[in-house]
């Protein structure tokens, strides 16, 4: 048993772990994906503008060298290393950096470049052309330990011709090494996003393990009074809230059903002691005189009636607390001209019904019937001289207490039985409506002490309140509401 128990609580746990493992490991991979997209983006961005940049430049100077060669008689001589005036030569190099290598009209070497430069066949016609201004071009020409781009330009004339040259083999070393850094970066990033979704994951999940933790202890212990602990705003905390006041309501429940049992247990052993002891003497009713068997007939009779009564109470009152009749529109003068109907022929008393205002409400018509049959029965069992009528007075048309001035003035029902008994102490109106309460003038008389007690579940039921009251020139005035506050 400890072992399913040790199970359980691993599965809970397993599952609350999978929940912050799966909250950690989209959250990571959310960030690598924007980090992903955004690093290669930048990535692909810079790399581009770096290098139609030095593109650009390299054109420029280029360009600059065919518009010198065509519009002036240039030599090899003009771009010697030797110039200390700043030739040709040096407006080549200044801009970028270039490398400039001079071709002799028979193409050979005049000025070696650093590094110097491949002389192909193309280099060569460009050397020996008659035009000034002609280009040829090469690319990705391995020069040393580095790749170049190289123009060669002629002078013209068959006096030779220009090369120049850019590295670009750096710029790609340049641009390699923010590649690698860009993905350390986005490694990183991840792997922060990681432990940062680990640690919210654990923040956010730490209370949905602290909740079932609570429940499992409930379902291990059965104890429905433990403390869920509830912190927040947020939907988790919703959920401890609502699992904490479930909880409450089932131990009150739970209360109600143990107080009921032991109310009921109690109650019940008194009828069956003295049924019991009768039944015993039945043994011996031959011997007894005629008069002592009807007494004890009598007896036994007027004692199952008791516990008949006694059962049925207890049956309405479990079923009044968990009553499944419809809500329906009712009539409450209806439902009290039916039971003074039924109580008149019962009892043979006078009951008269007054009513006033609109008596329509929303309720369960045979909840309510048994309310006011309860409240009546109890007038004719403790006015016993009969000689003034029960009245049952049905108001209807009252604001609830504590409504508002614009609220509906139909919501309230009450409903009040008056009799000419010999009413009510004063020390004992507040606890008539407890379950099997008898005040001490009545411990003498029939009943069980459940029949307020149903008034009372069933006006709850109804969003009411019971009442009772001393009567002016004696006796009691009893009765409940329906939709309304307390009928005071």
């Amino acid at each position: 048993m400890r072992s399913g128990a040790r199970l359980r609580r691993w599965v809970a746990r397993a599952r609350l772990s999978s929940l912050r493992t799966t909250f950690t490991v989209s959250f990571a991979a959310v960030a690598a994906a924007v980090t992903v997209l955004v690093g290669f983006l930048s990535y692909d961005a810079a790399a581009r503008l770096v290098r139609v940049d030095q593109q650009t430049v390299f054109e420029g100077v280029v360009q600059d060298l065919l518009d010198e060669v065509r519009h002036s008689e240039l030599t090899p001589a003009d771009f010697a290393t030797a110039d200390a005036d700043g030739g040709p030569r040096d407006e080549l190099i200044r801009p970028s950096g270039t490398v400039v290598q001079v071709l002799g009209p028979d193409a050979s070497v005049v000025d070696r470049g650093h590094p110097p430069l491949p002389v192909g066949a193309d280099d060569k016609r460009t050397a020996a052309a008659r035009p000034a201004g002609q280009l040829v071009e090469h690319r990705d020409v391995d020069v040393g330990d580095g790749m170049y781009r190289v123009a060669t330009v002629s002078l013209g004339d068959g006096r030779g011709a220009v090369q120049i040259a850019q590295e670009f083999s750096d710029t790609e070393d340049l641009l390699r090494e923010l590649q690698q850094r860009t993905v350390l970066l986005v490694g990183a990033v991840v792997i922060a996003a990681g432990l940062f979704g680990w640690w919210l994951a654990r923040r956010i999940t730490s209370r949905l393990v602290r909740l079932a933790g609570a429940a499992e202890d409930v379902a291990r212990t059965g104890r429905l009074g433990i403390q869920v602990p509830v912190a927040g705003y947020d939907e988790v905390a919703r959920l401890g809230r609502s699992f904490d006041r479930m909880l409450g309501r089932l131990a009150q429940s739970e209360e109600d059903q143990r107080r009921l049992v032991q109310d009921a247990g109690h109650e019940l052993r008194t009828p069956l002691t003295s049924l019991r002891t009768n039944i015993s003497m039945l043994r011996r009713i031959d011997e007894l005189p005629p008069a002592a068997r009807g007494e004890l007939v009598a007896d036994l009779a007027q004692e199952s009636r008791e516990l008949t009564d006694l059962v049925n109470e207890l049956v309405d009152l479990a079923a009044g607390q968990s009553d499944r009749e419809p809500l329906q529109r009712v009539a409450v003068a209806d439902i009290a001209e039916d039971v003074a109907v039924a109580a008149r022929r019962r009892t043979g008393r006078t009951v008269t019904v007054r009513v006033s205002g609109d008596t329509v409400v929303d309720g369960r018509p045979g909840a309510l019937q048994r309310a006011l049959s309860n409240l009546v029965d109890n007038a004719a069992k403790f006015d016993r001289g009969g000689s003034e009528p029960i009245d049952i007075v049905v108001t209807g048309g009252g604001r609830p207490v504590g409504a508002s001035a614009g609220a509906d003035a139909g919501a309230a029902v009450r409903v009040e039985v008056l009799d000419r008994g010999p009413g009510i102490a004063e020390e004992d109106l507040d606890r008539v409506f407890d379950r099997f309460y008898r005040a001490p003038d009545a411990r003498s008389l029939p009943g069980s002490g459940l029949g307020l007690s149903i008034v009372r579940e069933v006006a709850a039921a109804h969003g009411g309140d019971p009442f009772a009251r001393r009567r002016e020139g004696g006796g009691s005035a009893i009765g409940f509401t329906v939709g309304g506050g307390s009928g005071g």
